[in-house]
């Protein structure tokens, strides 16, 4: 639980709250979102990269379909753990604290998953790897938005979080050449490379002034934000403009009804709702495709792993378009035209029948463009929902969601793959048209808004 800032101090949290709102775009803010977007680049890589590793593993091990499965959910199960521990540690300790120590697990378990001698050991690993890579993009999208004014905030967020669909294709722009060429131990080796990262996310950024003035640490949250107004000012070369009127912001604790109460529990409800469906079946289908090239189809392996390549470029399209649209267009119009395009989708793949790989390709790929948008979108959204004195908890807790859904919809997979893949595109097909529904109906629109005005 949060303590509350000093009785007579709501003046000075409102007063940095103005000055944030005032700030102008500038290179602070594009390092700030180049070095935590490296850590989360590696984050997507190291969370894709078991994908095109279990193509060589799945024979060289003789691995069952409900192993693989298993291999591929235990690292979520990993990742729901790391996002509720790392969300409460966020919230006591600190946006960058935590955001260190989770890129310092992850990085090294990556290492120990490349040494890893037997499935037994490399599921050992990856669940500990989990801990890491499901606390650090959470707290990093915390992060990231309470720096941002409300103006292009959706745009500013979103290109950060761009970063990450591109680590999945750099993953599978890796992984086509490194598993034939060097072997699947390397995937592992670069994942590893974020411990550096730490030295320069000490130096460059500073803690969250919203997150240190709703602690009651006002004297330090100035201090973060004059060192943020200096180096815009350094930056643009110009004095900044006068703070505005912004929200009066509460002086109250964090509580359970922050989450669940009057203003907050329909929001909760509908976004957890985004969550779990929209990475059931992100998670649930593209990291099997590649697998299931291999082992359904009997693709070889080189193309197996350039179909999957493909199918995660049509994502990061996905997630371009979003990124540079949502301020436009709003956050509830696109998440529910998005499950319904996955729908649309995923439904015509059982109607019509997967029969062939190119058929499975240009759908799954069609939907997956669509699942990318909610994929990138919820990041940005979760953190607008909810004040500064709970918003890490909160979105942690959300995102354990997506853990959650990214470790059930594998073995989902696995456990329907022997009916046939028709029924497998059917069942996700009907979670995407039940979320669609469900966004559109209860989701509330947050573009353009100040996070004090949204969330009080």
């Amino acid at each position: 639980m949060l303590t509350p800032a000093p009785v007579g101090d709501r003046a000075r949290l409102d007063d940095i709250v103005a000055r944030i709102e005032r700030l102008p775009i500038s290179t602070w803010h594009v390092k700030a979102r180049v070095v935590i977007g490296t850590a989360t680049f590696f984050d997507a890589f190291d969370a894709l990269a078991i994908a095109f590793v279990l193509p060589v593993l799945a024979p060289l091990w003789k691995l069952s379909s409900p192993q693989i499965g298993l291999m591929i959910s235990v690292g979520y199960l990993g990742q729901l753990v790391g996002a509720l521990a790392f969300g409460w540690l966020a919230q006591r300790h600190g946006r960058v604290k935590a955001m260190i120590w989770a890129v310092l697990l992850f990085a090294t378990m990556s290492l120990a998953c490349a040494f890893a001698w037997s499935y037994e050991s490399l599921l050992v690993f990856r669940t500990l790897q989990g801990l890491g890579l499901g606390g650090e993009v959470p707290i990093a999208a915390v992060y990231i938005s309470e720096i941002a004014k409300a103006k292009g905030r959706g745009r500013f967020v979103l290109l950060y979080e761009v970063i990450f669909p591109v680590g999945l294709v750099a993953s599978g722009l890796l992984g086509r050449w490194i598993v034939p060429h060097l072997g699947w131990h390397y995937m592992f080796l670069i994942g590893a490379i974020p411990a550096i990262l730490v030295v320069f996310m000490q130096r460059i950024l500073p803690e969250s002034p919203r997150w240190l003035a709703t602690r009651g640490r006002l004297d330090e949250a100035e201090q973060a934000l004059a060192y943020i107004e200096r180096a815009t000012e350094k930056a643009t070369g110009a004095p900044l403009p006068p703070p505005g009127p912004v929200a009066a912001s509460h002086d109250k604790p964090a509580s359970w009804s922050d989450l669940f109460g009057p203003r907050y529990l329909r929001r909760t409800l509908v976004v957890w709702t985004i969550w779990f469906s929209a990475y059931l079946i992100t998670y649930g289908l593209t990291v099997w495709l590649p697998t299931i090239y291999r082992t359904v189809f009997n693709l070889p392996l080189a193309d197996a792993l350039q179909y999957g390549l493909i199918t995660q470029v049509v994502g990061l399209c996905g997630t371009l378009t979003c990124a540079l649209s949502i301020d436009r267009l709003g956050r509830r119009p696109w998440f529910a035209l998005a499950f319904a395009g996955a729908a649309t989708a995923l439904c015509a793949l059982w109607l019509i029948g997967a029969g062939t790989p190119v058929r499975v390709l240009v759908l799954v790929s069609t939907a997956f463009f669509f699942s990318s948008v909610l994929s990138i979108g919820v990041y940005l959204y979760t953190p607008e929902l909810y004040p500064t004195r709970a918003r890490a908890i909160a979105v942690s807790t959300a995102t354990a969601w997506l853990r959650f859904a990214s470790m059930i919809g594998p073995s989902i997979v696995g456990a329907m793959i022997g009916i046939g893949l028709e029924a497998v595109f059917l069942a996700f097909g009907l979670v995407a048209a039940l979320a669609a529904v469900i966004t559109a109906v209860f989701a509330i629109e947050t573009k353009g808004r100040v996070l004090e005005e949204i969330s009080p």
